[in-house]
């Protein structure tokens, strides 16, 4: 598994995740399969298919949460200057087109929300914006064909 780059706010909520997959999710699918073992016939048993099968997502997820986990390294976030857009920074950019301005925070894949602003910096808008410096103009690929965006205002 490769690398993952994240805040401690980041690797917080993986924590949390898996440990309610291992202490609320896990034990409750278990449970589903032994009771659905109790019914008798396990060969024409459409609870204990769906219960084994519920149980192989969830391994399944808390062996990924366990991978990412074991490979996270934590951004030191004081390290983070504004000069420029780069990851964690919040950024304040106007599009030319259409002269709407917008706040994006570029943040790592498992941190992105766009209802929060945050996007992720492997986003083409993302992309487009890192390295640029207040008073720039960054010219976006998007599938819709090419965004500028002047940027206006880097923050933390």
């Amino acid at each position: 598994m490769a690398t993952t780059y994240m805040t401690a706010e980041g690797l917080q909520k993986l924590k949390d995740e898996l440990q309610f997959l291992e202490s609320t999710e896990r034990p409750r699918v278990i449970a589903a399969i032994a009771e659905a073992r109790e019914k008798g016939d396990l060969s024409e048993n459409a609870e204990y298919d769906a219960a084994k099968e519920e149980q192989g997502i969830i391994e399944s997820k808390i062996a990924m949460l366990k991978g990412k986990i074991m490979d996270a390294r934590i951004i030191d976030e004081s390290t983070i200057k504004t000069d420029e857009v780069q990851i964690l920074t919040k950024v304040r950019v106007k599009n030319l087109k259409n002269g709407m301005e917008k706040i994006y925070q570029l943040v790592t894949e498992g941190e992105a929300n766009i209802a929060e602003g945050k996007i992720a910096v492997t986003t083409p808008i993302a992309k487009g914006l890192m390295g640029k410096k207040v008073g720039e103009v960054a010219q976006v690929s998007v599938p819709a064909g090419v965004m500028e965006f002047e940027i206006l205002e880097i923050s933390l």
